[in-house]
């Protein structure tokens, strides 16, 4: 045997063990129908349908049957079984429910053997971007003054605070706009205190709280609190009852006493 002919023969032995593990690996796929796209891509009003089709192709020499879910979103096969001809393709028809969120997910097209092949889909939700929030349950607690911040609207929010105090002589606290340390997804709530650890102790005050953020978002809440030192004013307070007790009893004991019988007394008789 020449030189050629032993390089050659190993070679050839293993074509036939090679080219069905091939065959078999890409036997059959599932793909968007029409071609030319790698993934599904839909975009409705929350809530609302999108139709498309997704085809399975089988290239094998066997008949294949495969059975269709999806995993991410709401979906609705045709037919959620399909057999599938050899070397023919199958066009499945199928309508996806667009959530209130962009969200990806995935049709599954799964064969009795336990191989399965998946493709994406993407959902976006056309909502209207709307930036609103309000400042709600203003009060003052301890050295702060407590509020909660909501968003209202349909966008992530970055708010800005700025918070005034007028009391009857003048404003006795003014801080400009400042971000706030957390930012506000839809719907969401926070419960936030501006520290004042340093507010007057004799007052009657007016409070305002103002947040803004990017789109227009708006909102001014007020409250009112009466700051009064109760315990200097207590103790005056007791003071003068005491003042007026001891004053009282005196005048008591005055009354009470007898006259002198040997007094010379004065003022005009009938």
């Amino acid at each position: 045997m020449s030189l050629t002919a032993r390089v050659l023969l190993p070679a050839l032995l293993l074509l036939p063990c090679a080219t069905p593990a091939m065959a078999a690996d890409g036997a059959w796929s599932v793909a968007p129908a029409g071609g030319g796209r790698p993934s599904f891509y839909a975009e409705g009003a929350p809530g609302t349908s999108v139709e498309d089709t997704v085809s399975v192709t089988n290239r094998g020499g066997q008949p294949l049957t495969v059975r269709l879910t999806a995993t991410g979103a709401r979906v609705a096969f045709a037919r959620s079984e399909v057999r599938v001809p050899a070397r023919t393709r199958a066009d499945i028809p199928f309508t996806a429910t667009v959530p209130d969120t962009d969200r990806s997910a995935r049709l599954v097209a799964r064969a009795p053997d336990g191989t399965s092949r998946t493709v994406a889909l993407h959902l976006r939700a056309e909502v209207p971007r709307l930036s609103a929030l309000t400042v709600e349950h203003v009060r003052v607690d301890g050295d702060g003054i407590t509020y909660e911040i909501v968003n209202r609207g349909t966008t992530a929010l970055q708010p800005r605070l700025a918070v005034r105090a007028d009391g009857l002589f003048g404003p006795v606290l003014d801080r400009p706009a400042r971000p706030l340390p957390a930012g506000l997804d839809p719907g969401e709530r926070l419960e936030l205190t501006e520290p004042w650890p340093d507010r007057p102790t004799l007052d009657a005050l007016d409070i305002r709280l103002t947040a803004t953020a990017g789109g227009g978002a708006h909102d001014t809440a007020h409250t009112s609190a009466r700051f009064v030192p109760w315990e200097p004013i207590a103790g005056v307070t007791a003071t003068a009852a005491l003042f007026a007790v001891r004053h009282r009893g005196r005048r008591t004991r005055r009354a009470a006493e007898p006259l002198d019988e040997d007094a010379e007394l004065t003022g005009a008789s009938k």
